[in-house]
């Protein structure tokens, strides 16, 4: 499946297709995003309609990122090191391995390309995304740059 052909696939309509949502809550849902604005997801999660979870697993079918659930993965402590602090909570990445010339890191928005595109210029190494919940990706921060 291209790029294009995984764009074509509207959030909404997958959690729909996928019974996660009715099309009444779909659509109260894209009238509070005309009426407020953000994104989708959020408002799903912030109306009740699903949680973090639902999301993350929509956005696999939509653009084929693997999910990674952080709350059973084990990080070495010289992940740390790899993305300084700073980087790594703006743009809420969580630096996960180094394999050769190849970073694997989890993040919760994998589509904000200046955020790779910054990772990759600063590590001089290719990205690689795997996407997690916005929770899972914060509260794996806080553990990995906690102070010692």
């Amino acid at each position: 499946m291209t790029a294009q052909e995984r764009v074509g696939k509207k959030l909404g309509e997958i959690l729909v297709r996928n019974g996660i949502i009715t099309r009444e809550q779909l659509e109260r849902t894209l009238e509070y995003q005309r009426r407020e604005g953000g994104l989708l997801g959020q408002i799903l999660v912030k109306l009740g309609y699903v949680n973090e979870r639902d999301i993350v697993q929509a956005l696999t079918v939509q653009y084929g990122f693997p999910y990674l659930p952080l709350e059973n993965y084990e990080l070495a402590k010289e992940s740390g090191k790899i993305i300084p602090e700073n980087v790594a909570r703006q743009y809420n990445i969580v630096p996960l391995d180094v394999i050769g010339n190849i970073l694997t890191v989890a993040m919760s928005n994998p589509l904000n390309e200046k955020a790779i595109e910054d990772v990759e210029m600063i590590t001089k190494k290719k990205v690689r995304v795997f996407i997690s919940t916005v929770t899972a990706v914060s509260e794996t921060l806080d553990k990995l740059y906690k102070p010692a």
